[in-house]
């Protein structure tokens, strides 16, 4: 099937380059017209805090059901003093205008007092918003930070907390990162030309993907964050799958093939290869939709959308753009172009392979203890969620964040929600005993009284840790109060009380995600072992990747705890302060590694599998020069990735830094101490055990080629039997 379609791109080249151009422009327009807003659903159906939003709903504290933000400020005169005062309360009545249906607590009213700090120079007010959709919130957020720039007094300071406030400005991390790739191209091939078609594949792709996101974002609530991280995800495997393919190409023009019979060569094996690899991760990806969970599906949704769609280009688009080129190639050629591998290239790769088989055990053994140390901090992993106290120094929100934490404690940036149902009079007096208890109860420096419904039927409470919100002591205090304190307070009444908020809510999250990390990770590793298995006849093989995949993802894991979670070096790449691990993090790196060195995996094992079997089984020589042959594209394309995931390094947003930081980690350690080191030393002492499979597993196990055959000068390649 994927000789035909190479074969109708190539001959239809003109079709199918205009077919790309009127899909990607009708995307945009569909997209522009019927495309969905972004919204972030951290909800956890079943979860307390999820009773706890019902409670409020149902009972017409809609309010609270949506973003909550705080107004702080400070006056070196005093919040009380005539100007300060007539200013703040102009700006509160300014925002109610302004933001129809928003709550306002404002500190200048009797229930307000307590928002003023002891000594009377901080105050907050606070803002709470109906649910809305990203944009809506965004555009909240300019109108009040409008009116903030309107408040011109001696001596005060007006800072503004919530997430809609929060500096977002992304340094074009896209392009940073296809800048970079285009270096590491131009090194590569010597040739404009040659660079530019990975490029212009990738765009392309990502460009469909990233508009097809926008559409989905119609059906289900898709986070802001989806969009740049698909983009991050779908620009680095789209240039490393279309380089996998070009470079097959040059070797087979270099080889004195046709242009026509180099891409039937490119796309028989190269292209196979991106076919199994890009599925892979698809599949990955998807098996998070049984997580159940929202926000989990949404950017899985976006990052499989970001990958298909580049994965169809490099399958459809760049064999026609290989036509288009032609011979050609490598016009534009620099003074260092080259035309396929060199054989300095090759004499290199192959003396590093003999090195490291003549030194097995040390190589094993020491890159073994290398990842072993690096992966160690995954002991202390710590799931949640970001808050302001973790954006950079100059943001408002963390100004505001630190503005609070000094006038009245660091859990006032986290309040978390009592909601609680009252049936009957006797229930509200025990809601009123509640509140007090909780009030005296050790990790909380204040509690409100209760604020009852407007049906009389419900009362919430406010209550204020003495710890951050994403602190461990935090995540400790709600499950002594949901365990504890309110059972044992409203115990002989009918009143039912539930914790929530949005901190109650991260950690209910990240509790369950921790809890189901195990067994999604199992799935993926045992898919990976069935895989591999099939592809290349061999239980060793698949058994080898497995550990291997769980040895560099967990070294990438080590590594983000240590500048995330421990907060070291964080000041090299604008951390603000140390926290725990976003709590969606780790999955959809798992996934998306897994699929990415599954096909590093099968680029250099079909290629070893290949010279063994053309050489007599002599697995030391079929090593060496299958990694002589495969070396320098899988470093090329390791570093366009890195390159790519790192650039998201540099933007504002802790999430995509924390991701784009471990993608560019994990691939980093897979493409060198694995698959440069690991690999080779583990085949050199396995011999030929590494292919061995017992004869009854073979017969039942379907023939799967993943890299087809090699045609002669002149003469495609027969399509295999049982191909994918």
């Amino acid at each position: 099937m994927l000789q035909s379609l190479t074969h109708f791109c190539y001959h239809r080249r003109g079709a199918v380059l205009i077919a790309w151009v009127i899909l990607i422009i009708g995307l945009f327009v569909l997209k522009g017209v019927a495309g969905g807003a972004y919204r972030t659903e951290f909800s956890l159906p079943g979860s307390e805090t999820d009773a706890a939003d019902k409670i409020l709903k149902d009972h017409g504290f809609n309010a609270r059901t949506g973003q909550t933000a705080q107004v702080v400020f400070q006056a070196r005169q005093g919040v009380d003093d005539p100007a300060v005062r007539r200013a703040m309360e102009t700006f509160f009545a300014n925002v109610q205008e302004k933001v129809p249906g928003a709550s306002i607590s404002s500190p200048y009213t009797p229930e307000g007092a307590r928002q003023v700090s002891k000594d009377g120079t901080i105050a907050y007010g606070e803002v709470n918003l109906p649910r809305d959709t990203e944009e809506g919130y965004i555009s909240i957020g300019d109108d009040i930070k409008a009116e903030r720039d309107k408040v011109k007094v001696d001596g005060l300071r007006l800072e503004l907390g919530g997430d809609m406030f929060a500096a977002q400005t992304m340094p074009a991390s896209e392009l940073i990162g296809i800048a970079a790739a285009i270096v590491i191209l131009v090194v590569a091939f010597g040739s404009l030309l040659a660079m530019g078609l990975p490029i212009a594949t990738a765009l392309l792709g990502v460009g469909a993907g990233t508009a097809l996101v926008g559409l989905t974002a119609r059906f289900i609530s898709v986070p802001v964050f989806t969009t740049p991280t698909a983009a991050m995800l779908g620009i680095g495997v789209g240039i490393d799958y279309a380089l996998l393919i070009v470079t097959r190409y040059r070797q087979g023009l270099h080889d004195g093939l046709e242009p026509e019979d180099a891409v039937q060569l490119s796309m028989n094996t190269a292209g196979r290869a991106v076919l199994f690899a890009g599925v892979t991760v698809v599949i990955a990806v998807l098996g998070m939709y049984f997580m159940n969970l929202a926000l989990i599906r949404a950017v899985a949704t976006g990052a499989a959308l970001a990958v298909l769609m580049t994965m169809l280009a490099s399958i459809t688009l760049l064999p026609a753009l290989l036509a288009f080129a032609g011979r050609r190639i490598d016009r534009f050629g620099l003074p260092h172009k080259k035309t396929a591998e060199t054989a300095a290239d090759l004499t290199f790769w192959r003396r590093w392979s003999q090195v490291i088989q003549r030194y097995p055990w040390p190589a094993l053994v020491g890159a073994a203890v290398v990842l072993l140390v690096l992966a160690s901090p995954v002991l202390s992993l710590r799931l949640g969620f970001a808050d302001a106290g973790n954006r950079p120094t100059a943001d408002t929100t963390r100004q505001a964040y630190d503005l609070l934490s000094r006038g009245f404690g660091p859990g006032f940036n986290g309040p978390l929600i009592v909601a609680a149902e009252t049936p009957t009079q006797a229930d509200i007096a025990a809601v009123q005993r509640l509140s007090e208890t909780l009030g005296k109860t050790e990790g909380v420096a204040a509690a409100t009284p209760p604020q009852p419904s407007g049906d009389g039927k419900a009362a919430l409470i406010i209550v204020f840790p003495t710890t951050a919100p994403q602190d461990k002591q935090t995540s400790q205090l709600v499950d002594r109060l949901r365990e504890q304190v309110i059972p044992q307070a409203l115990r002989g009444s009918t009143a039912l009380a539930k914790v929530g908020g949005i901190t109650a809510g991260g950690k209910d999250f990240a509790s369950y995600t921790g809890e189901k990390m195990p067994i999604f990770f199992a799935a993926v590793l045992a898919l990976s072992f069935l895989l591999l298995m099939v592809v290349f006849r061999s239980l060793l093989v698949p058994l080898k990747a497995v550990v291997m995949n769980m040895l560099s993802i967990g070294a990438a894991f080590g590594l983000m705890i240590v500048v995330f979670q421990w907060g070291w070096g964080q000041g090299l790449i604008g951390v603000g302060r140390e926290g725990p691990i976003e709590a969606w993090v780790p999955m959809m790196l798992f996934a998306i590694v897994f699929g990415l060195s599954m096909d590093y995996e099968v680029f250099l094992l079909s290629r070893i599998r290949e010279e063994y079997d053309r050489n007599g089984n002599d697995n030391a020589k079929a090593v060496a020069d299958g990694l002589a042959a495969t070396a320098r594209v899988i470093t090329a394309a390791a570093a366009i990735m890195v390159s790519v995931f790192a650039s998201f390094v540099l933007g504002d947003d802790r999430a995509l830094k924390l991701f784009g930081f471990g993608l560019a980690a994990a691939v980093f350690i897979d493409a060198t101490i694995v698959r440069l080191v690991l690999v080779p030393a583990t085949m050199e002492l396995l011999g030929r055990a590494n292919w061995w499979l017992p004869q009854w597993l073979e017969k039942r196990l379907p023939e799967v080629h993943v890299e087809g055959k090699i045609p002669v000068a002149g003469r495609p390649a027969p399509e295999p039997s049982g191909g994918q």
